[in-house]
């Protein structure tokens, strides 16, 4: 029987495994005999090699789609063996090598025109990857933004959904996530780096910013602070993280208390309440999508809809069958996310 944090991670995070590329039966596979949480990355990292065996194989066969493909797949599956896993910590980071590693390999056989930024930031550095559509005419570039688990080497196919549409996508970590996590601490004033990657990117044309769960904090923060996003959209987003603090798993909990920097679980639930848009709502008099589901387990609808209510141009939705990020209907909210973007960015381009 699994132990209650393998049950909390199958039962929280299935359908955004499942959304965001990973194959459902890996999952099933890799999580059926999982009983112990200390094993959970080593499965994970187990799948991972799966994968990247066959990219190699299909490198080596010269079938770039196939690899890249696969590619993709190890790095999901290396990224999700450690996102909330923070038991050992030369495994974390080893997994997030990998993770880094078989994203790129992603790119080679995929998007060789993907590019890696390293932006200096503060006493360090943070990191993200540019891609552009085909027809890269003036696009309109996007910041897609990760939560408090998530990271860039997540996004690929989320990537896609915009350059279909045509826009550019730049997905981030910031201060507290992925790889720039092992460097800095979750801070309120996401808008810090923001800043610094708009100055480093120096786009000629549009920009808008979209983030999911803690990341649907940070874009909204980011617009209320920052004059060069002309547009924002919100997945799930906290009004005020600390108002949270009671719904979040704990392996969520876990988490945030190691990448924000707290010593004991006290001063993690202080720094969520520090992660509140009531400062800077008056500020954003951008145009903002929210979106969010009623079914959300983690960061309940209402917080979502108080971001929308309080933004001057604020617009919501709620998807009645919705959960955390609608990862499980992303065939709906993820086309009305990057339909209404372009849009945007594209009205004022």
């Amino acid at each position: 029987m699994p132990d209650a944090r393998v049950q909390a991670a199958i039962d929280n995070w299935a359908p955004r495994f499942v959304s965001q590329g990973v194959d459902f039966n890996d999952f099933r596979r890799t999580t059926a005999e999982l009983e112990r949480w200390d094993d959970w990355l080593g499965a994970w990292v187990e799948n991972g090699e799966l994968h990247q065996a066959l990219a190699e194989e299909a490198e080596a066969a010269s079938n770039a789609v196939t690899a890249g493909e696969a590619w993709v797949r190890a790095a999901l599956s290396y990224h999700f063996a450690k996102f909330v896993w923070h038991v050992d910590e030369d495994l974390n980071r080893e997994a997030t090598e990998r993770a880094k590693a078989a994203i790129y390999a992603a790119h080679r056989c995929l998007d060789p025109g993907a590019r890696r930024i390293e932006i200096p930031f503060e006493e360090g550095t943070v990191v993200g990857n540019l891609r552009r559509p085909r027809d890269d005419d003036g696009a309109p570039l996007v910041l897609l933004l990760p939560g408090l688990d998530s990271t860039k080497e997540e996004f690929f196919n989320w990537e896609d959904v915009f350059l279909r549409r045509g826009l550019a996508t730049f997905s981030f970590d910031g201060p507290g996530q992925g790889e720039s996590g092992f460097a800095t601490h979750i801070r309120p004033d996401y808008e810090a780096a923001v800043t610094a990657a708009l100055d480093v990117l120096a786009w000629d044309g549009p920009v808008g910013a979209c983030g999911v769960s803690l990341g649907g904090y940070y874009a909204p923060r980011a617009a209320a602070r920052e004059p060069r996003l002309t547009a924002v959209a919100g997945v799930s987003g906290a009004f005020n993280f600390g108002e949270c603090w009671e719904y979040l798993p704990g392996l969520t909990r876990e988490a945030f208390q190691h990448h924000s920097g707290a010593a004991d679980e006290e001063e993690a639930r202080a720094k969520a309440f520090e992660l509140d848009l009531a400062p800077v709502i008056a500020d954003l008099d951008r145009p903002a999508l929210m979106v969010t589901g009623k079914l959300d387990r983690l960061i309940p609808w209402e917080q979502t809809k108080r971001i929308a209510d309080e933004a001057a141009q604020g617009r919501f939705v709620l998807y009645e069958e919705g959960n955390h990020v609608c990862n499980n209907i992303p065939y709906k909210y993820r086309p009305l996310v990057a339909d209404w973007l372009a849009q945007e960015l594209r009205r004022v381009g």
